[in-house]
């Protein structure tokens, strides 16, 4: 168990750490730029978000991820949507995140009306973007994948700061039954069902939008995986054609899980996500841990879990300890 945790979390960092430098460029400026991404790299400087960050640094998502830890842990495994709003501003003014564009579109606003006391409920009931299942991937670590209503709850109590619109809830609550299912299960039949099964679930958590079944776009991004498995780059072509790969929780959760279900291997998972442009790092940071579920953080490959440790100047096994901490509180 100890080693599928450890999986989620440098998986997570990994595919978040790999697709930072890509961040938020389209298909052929990362193509003319890059050409192909085959390792960590610094951000570029002309990449305006990116530019913040060295090679093998994780980003807001893994960020985000770890502020939800140490307040589950801080609040005894019980979400609480106080102690969450205060350490992610914490975090923000500390990673000067509002002044370097590093927080995505909702969590922006809504952080920023927590600061100034306002109510920011009418921001969160229509999000679309992705910031509540980017960082969602170690809850997914507390729950076994058939306690789904309980784990739909959680996503919930943990998102509700910045998400309460139906499609975040339930891209955050696939996202985090993908990684419980993948934890258990080596047959990612198996993992993609309790995926469908979670969106009807934690959909009607949250208030309603004008938002595609997220459950029927990923079945398209499957099925583009079938058609092209062994043609990376022609998979990942029609993958950001068809399904897209922008920061709209529509489209990276589906392609996120795609390219998990096509890699099945976190270090080919991170660099899959990492060319395929758009929202590289979000892509990466649900893939990766999705895929390190799967086959423990043993599979990862050292130089890549020695680079983001000393890049990150972070003690995962703190957080590994939490979670397993909170696996068996919960």
């Amino acid at each position: 168990m100890r080693n599928k945790m450890a999986g989620v979390l440098y998986g997570m960092a990994l595919g978040d750490a790999m697709g930072m430098p890509a961040e938020l460029w389209g298909r052929n400026r990362v193509k003319a730029y890059f050409g192909k991404i085959e390792g960590f790299l610094d951000g570029p400087k002309e990449n305006e978000v990116a530019f913040n960050y060295k090679r093998g640094q994780f980003t807001d998502d893994t960020g985000q991820a770890l502020v939800l830890l140490d307040s589950i842990k801080n609040t005894d495994f019980k979400p609480s949507p106080q102690d969450i709003a205060t350490r992610l501003l914490k975090w923000a003014e500390k990673e000067s995140a509002f002044e370097n564009n590093i927080l995505g579109p909702t969590s922006k606003v809504a952080l920023a009306n927590f600061r100034d006391g306002l109510n920011a409920k009418k921001v969160t009931d229509q999000a679309l973007s992705n910031g509540s299942a980017m960082r969602i991937a170690p809850i997914g670590c507390l729950f076994k994948a058939e306690d789904k209503e309980r784990l739909a709850q959680f996503v919930y109590g943990v998102s509700q700061v910045t998400h309460t619109s139906d499609i975040t809830i339930a891209g955050a609550a696939m996202i985090a039954v993908a990684v419980s299912s993948a934890i258990e299960n080596d047959d990612f039949q198996i993992v993609l069902k309790d995926i469908f099964d979670m969106e009807p679930i934690s959909r009607i958590l949250g208030v309603e939008t004008y938002s595609p079944s997220l459950t029927e776009r990923i079945k398209i991004g499957i099925e583009i995986a079938d058609k092209y498995k062994g043609n990376d780059d022609k998979f990942l072509e029609k993958l950001y054609d068809i399904v897209g790969a922008g920061t709209n929780i529509s489209e990276s959760v589906p392609s996120a899980v795609t390219i998990a279900y096509y890699a099945q291997d976190p270090n080919k998972s991170c660099l899959l996500c990492a060319n395929l442009a758009g929202d590289t790092d979000t892509i990466g940071a649900m893939s990766t841990a999705i895929c390190g579920a799967l086959k423990g953080g043993k599979f990862i490959k050292k130089e890549y879990i020695d680079v983001l440790e000393k890049q990150n100047n972070l003690n995962f096994n703190e957080y590994i300890d939490i979670l397993m901490e909170g696996r068996n509180f919960i």
